[in-house]
């Protein structure tokens, strides 16, 4: 049965609110299932991928009858790094499009309140103005190694603001930073940068080697935010008062987007020195100029969120150690 989602009811998340996250194990999802568990939400709902393949519309159409959750975070994903974008673009394209595509068509045609849809900083131009404003989006081509995984999240934005305006839904499109935190990928073929480097310098030091290979020149600029301080954000704008969330959502010529970070960046070859130091790794760091940069720098603008009241607590390197103390309790 279709629903509209057209009314006058207040939409603020409480904690006995029905909430699904979608993509809960991953890195992003599952930092989300921490802080509600830690803030006392009671009626959460989870579904691994054996239970509920968001890929197939049939099947999420009749999860979404059944349980009828009355706010969604989509933190399902395909994601990966340089490598592995370049390596699999046609499934970086298909599954995402396919996962968003079915969860926010479901939301809208069962009534959900409010639904939060998370993407990458990758949508904004290769050679964006630094930082980042929200409304660079689309102004510039995109960095072609991770293309096809970007216009997937550009088309799920432009999704949640069609909805929304078509629809009355109240769907926000958040772009988050460079992420990192428990439960992430330490996979060398597939990795992020920062858990990649963790993990090679953490084998170098076991090892005992004199060196470790870093990709590139070590010159691009990135941003680090802690997945908890990311989910802590996530949950703070989906609680605001209809009086403050409104007006995110509101303007027919702005999409409904906003940025999640910290404000601050560092250079590849600065991360690393941090990840050595807090690692303990005594040998030195090669850069491999062979190897791709990416985006010469990403960092986001983020204005309109610390306006609202919210920022990030957590320091790169107390970060990092949390991370590092979790990547060796895994490995034992």
């Amino acid at each position: 049965m279709v629903m509209s989602h057209m009314t006058t009811m207040n939409k603020e998340m409480t904690l006995t609110s029905k909430v699904y996250i979608a993509g809960h194990r991953g890195l992003v999802g599952s930092a989300l299932i921490r802080c509600m568990q830690a803030d006392g939400y009671m009626n959460v709902i989870t579904r691994t991928h054996t239970e509920l393949d968001l890929t197939n519309q049939k099947a999420v159409f009749e999860f979404f009858e059944k349980e009828g959750p009355e706010y969604v975070f989509i933190a399902a994903a395909k994601v990966g790094g340089i490598h592995a974008n370049s390596t699999y673009p046609a499934e970086f394209i298909y599954e995402n499009l396919a996962i968003q595509t079915n969860v926010i068509h479901a939301s809208w045609r069962t009534g959900v309140k409010r639904l939060l849809f998370l993407g990458s900083s990758c949508i904004y131009p290769r050679d964006c103005p630094q930082p980042m404003k929200e409304a660079y989006l689309l102004s510039g081509p995109l960095e072609p190694s991770n293309r096809p995984y970007a216009i997937a999240k550009i088309a799920g934005i432009e999704m949640c603001w069609s909805y929304n305006r078509q629809y009355g839904t109240q769907s926000l499109a958040v772009m988050p930073t460079n992420l990192y935190g428990p439960n992430d990928n330490y996979d060398l073929q597939n990795a992020h940068v920062l858990p990649a480097l963790i993990r090679k310098m953490h084998e170098a030091k076991v090892r005992g080697d004199k060196e470790i290979v870093v990709w590139g020149t070590g010159t691009p600029r990135r941003e680090f935010l802690y997945s908890d301080d990311m989910a802590d954000a996530c949950v703070f704008l989906m609680c605001l008062s209809d009086k403050k969330f409104a007006p995110l959502i509101a303007d027919d010529s702005v999409p409904p987007l906003i940025n999640i970070g910290c404000g601050k960046d560092m250079t590849i070859r600065e991360l690393a020195e941090v990840i050595r130091a807090v690692v303990g790794f005594h040998g030195e760091i090669k850069m491999d100029l062979s190897k791709p940069d990416g985006t010469p720098q990403k960092l986001l603008n983020v204005d309109r969120l610390n306006t609202l009241g919210w920022q990030a607590a957590t320091e790169i390197k107390q970060g990092i150690m949390m991370v590092y103390e979790g990547f060796l309790a895994q490995s034992v």
